[in-house]
Order: C-alpha cells, then structure tokens, then sequence
C-alpha cells in the first residue's frame, strides 16, 4: 500500500489502511492488526457493525520531509484460529509538502433504499466532499474503496460522485450493502465515507406449492380422510411473501391449515364411487402482493369402490312359455341383474334357489348359466302333467362380503 502524508499532519491523525480478507469466521476470521517498529507510527484495529477487522495507522510523531521524505512499515494481520496465521503488506509512506487539507465528505453515512428491480444504470445516491485547499490539491475525485466483501453491483462518476447500479439487484439474494466511497484531491489526500444501500423487496416471486403426502385412491363410505399434506412457499418478503391458499367450492373436500404454512386437504364427508368416481381439485396459493402472484396445482382423486350396491334385476318377475314336447336343452328365456359397483363387487353370479314345493323336482326341470342369466328346460315337458311352476333365481356379486338379490 502506498500512503501519501503531509508533512505537518499532527499527531493522533487517523490514515486509513484496507483490510486483510480472510475466508474464515468467527473468531478464525482477522482479530487484530500491527505494525513494524518505528518511531512515527502505531496501528489501531477498529471493528465495522458486522464484526469484520479494518486497520487505521495513527501518526505518534510528526513527521518531517526534509529529514527523511519516505517510510516503509510492514503490516501484519492476525487471525484468531489455533495456531494463528497472518499474513503482510508493506505500507509505503511518502511524505508530501504543503497540502494540509484532505477531502472531507458531507456525510460520513448515506443511508438510501432502491427497488430489486430497478434498471441497470439507475442512479442510487450522489456523495459529495469537498477540499479546503486550493488548486490541484482542492479537487476532488472520487471511487469505492472497499466493500463489505461481496460483488458489489454499484460504479461511481469520479467526477460527480454518483454512484449508479451496473448489475441487477435481487433482494433475496443480498438485501444490503455497504459500500466505502474515497475522495482524493489533487495530493493525495483522501477522505472516507459509508453509503449503506438496502435492497427493497419487489413481488417477482410466485407461490410455490410442494406435495408432502398423497393418497390416492379414496375408499369411498369412509369417514373424514386425509387426501394429501402439503406446504406453500415465497421467496419475497411482507405483504409479496403472505399467502392465501383456497380450493374450489362445489367439491366435497376441505382445506385445514396446520402449523407454518402447512395444510391437510380432507374429504368434508363419505364419498359414494357411484356418483363420482373422480375429482380434480385444483389447489390455489395467491400471495398479497401487488401485483398477487398465483400458483395453481391440480390433484386427481379417484374414488375405490366398496362392494355396498347388491345386484338389481332388471324385472322383478319374468314369465316364459315353453311349449310342450320340447327338445331337451331348450333356452326358454334370459335374466339380468345390474350391480354399479365394479371390478369384482359388480362381477355376478346366477344360480337356481331351492324350491319352495316339496313336489316340484326343480333340478331335473331347469338349469342356469351361472355367467349370463340363460334358462335352459332340461327335459321335454308335458302340459297335461304339468301346466306351470314358479321358482326363484339368485344373483350374487363377488365383493367381500358379497351381496345378493332375488
């Protein structure tokens, strides 16, 4: 570093020095600064707000030009780890004639808000200093010193002091910034100022929505059933990251927040597969603010059947006429029933039941096939002996339990 000090400087005048960088933190990161022996200096170590170490030599002893014009101190900074490391820089001092003022910014702090989204080249502050002295040593120029150890998005006009954005901002990556802002006049002489810029939130986050649990398929019949946990998300922050999260209202289901942005999306009642089968609910995260920023998710929920519909003939009665002397084997007739449940609870089996008439041998008259319903006379059958008769047929699915008709 070179430092260029006027020669009436008085003792107890502060110079700023630019501090070590160190990866580590905490107590690992830079704890303290010196210097080498001599008999003009000594170095403080001062603390900024977020706890980094920055150096100022301070004069002990005036100094003067004609008796030695050049002084050359190294500067050593020290972690705190175990075992410490340090590392060092020379500190070049020139002694300069005559000029006795440094610049002196108005403020030694500027304070300034700007929108994440404002564009490149938008003005952020303009700082100003100004140098008592005159000619070449009262004018001023202007540049960033140091920052607060990240990429910093911001130039200054040397000339003006304005300092302008060169990259965009995104207040959820870095919401502040300190920048160091140094005048030097025409000696070399400099002064120091803070500008802190905060970043100002801007809505350009949408809601996000994460599945947590899913179940799917619903049994129908059953009682209140949690269908799917899930929690919302938004980046932004205030009124742009407050959330309002809803689902349409003509559908049975409720939505019942639990704890920190997380909700359960429940079945308000008993579903019936045989009045819907199926559901798209379509869940929606707004946030407030302006403009709202909408996500939108849609889960499918089919209903599982549960065997709870017996099979139903299609008549209650049938009547047949067979005429007599038949052949054997003869389809006389068709019955159906229907069952809306499905899968196995709708498959249906037929079957002849036992005869109420101890006489009639309805074995030896009927039979049935068990998949489709067909009627079959057995044997020939003679009108003189046997005019008509009645029996019953059985219609059972194949739920568990399984149901019947008749």
């Amino acid at each position: 570093m070179l430092l260029k000090i006027p020669e009436n400087a008085q003792p107890g005048t502060m110079f700023p020095l630019k501090a070590a960088q160190d990866p580590d933190i905490g107590s690992n990161a830079v704890q303290n600064y010196t210097v080498s022996p001599n008999l003009h200096f000594h170095v403080v170590t001062h603390s900024r707000s977020d706890g980094r170490k920055y150096p100022e030599l301070v004069l002990d002893r005036a100094l003067d030009r004609e008796e030695q014009p050049e002084l050359t101190l190294t500067l050593t900074a020290l972690d705190g780890g175990a075992p410490p490391k340090s590392g060092t820089t020379t500190v070049r001092i020139e002694v300069v004639d005559i000029n006795d003022n440094a610049p002196q910014f108005i403020q030694s702090l500027y304070e300034v808000q700007i929108l994440e989204n404002s564009p490149l080249d938008a003005l952020v502050v303009t700082v100003s200093a100004r140098d008592l002295d005159a000619g070449i040593y009262g004018n001023v120029a202007y540049s960033l010193f140091q920052g607060d150890g990240v990429s910093q998005p911001f130039v200054i006009d040397k000339v003006t002091g304005e300092i302008r954005l060169s990259k965009q901002l995104d207040f959820e990556g870095i919401s502040h910034y300190n920048i160091e802002i140094t005048a030097i006049d025409g000696g070399d002489l400099l002064g120091k100022c803070t500008v802190a810029v905060q970043v100002l939130d801007v809505n350009d986050n949408a809601p996000e929505l994460t599945i947590r649990k899913l179940t799917v398929p619903v049994p129908e019949n059953s009682a209140e059933t949690v269908v799917a946990v899930f929690s919302v998300s938004d980046s932004d922050s205030g009124d742009n990251g407050r959330m309002v999260c809803s689902i349409q209202n003509n559908i049975p289901f409720l939505l019942k927040p639990t704890f920190e942005n997380y909700y359960t999306l429940v079945t308000e009642g008993p579903l019936d597969r045989e009045s819907r089968a199926e559901y798209n609910i379509t869940i929606t995260v707004t946030d407030l603010g302006t403009p709202r920023l909408t996500t939108q998710h849609t889960i499918t929920v089919q209903v599982s059947d549960i065997n709870d519909n017996a099979p139903a003939f299609t008549q209650t009665s049938y009547t047949m006429f067979v005429h007599e002397n038949n052949s054997p084997a003869l389809h006389i007739g068709t019955i159906s029933a229907t069952d809306s449940d499905s899968g196995s609870n709708a498959h249906i089996t037929y079957s002849l039941l036992p005869s109420q008439d101890p006489q009639l041998a309805l074995d030896s008259l009927i039979s049935i096939n068990a998949d489709n319903g067909q009627l079959f006379a057995l044997r020939a059958l003679d009108y003189e002996t046997l005019k008509a008769f009645e029996f019953l047929v059985g219609a059972t699915d194949r739920g568990s339990p399984a149901l019947s008709s008749q």
